[in-house]
């Protein structure tokens, strides 16, 4: 319970990360939502890669090429996930006017509030679970019922 809560505090440390990276690019810099979302999923990427690493797996014991190759696997597909996911999920709810006009009195971009939703479920059910049941996996030894 201990390491799933230390990586809950990395996942959202690294998702703040990510999201200021992606609305700074979006509004500030007027870069399309896809290629702001892409380089905060990699920046964010990046910062979690280093707390996981060091504070939340203790992965100091294991060779750094061996979990880093993992961990770029894992990384890969989760910023996949996390910038399809989010332009998938946009332009889909973009066809909906009924519901585009709702969620405009509450969202001002409509793709933040997807970024979101897409991130907490590529968070819980990729990043966390793939990181504890493959990248990190010899530091548990057969122990993987933690969560």
């Amino acid at each position: 319970m201990v390491t799933f809560l230390k990586a809950q505090l990395s996942a959202q440390f690294a998702s703040l990360v990510d999201f200021a990276v992606t609305v700074v690019l979006a509004k500030c810099f007027l870069l399309f939502y896809l290629y702001a979302t892409l380089i905060g999923s990699v920046v964010g990427g990046m910062v979690n890669c280093v707390i996981n690493y060091r504070w939340v797996f203790q992965g100091s014991s294991c060779k750094k090429s061996f979990i880093m190759m993992k961990y770029l696997f894992v990384w890969i597909v989760s910023i996949a996930l996390n910038t399809w996911g989010t332009y998938f999920l946009t332009e889909w709810l973009t066809q909906m006017p009924w519901l585009n006009r709702l969620l405009s009195t509450y969202v001002d971009d409509l793709f933040i509030l997807c970024k979101v939703i897409v991130a907490v479920l590529v968070a819980l059910f990729w990043n966390y679970q793939m990181q504890r049941l493959f990248v990190y996996r010899n530091l548990f030894g057969n122990r993987t019922n933690d969560i």
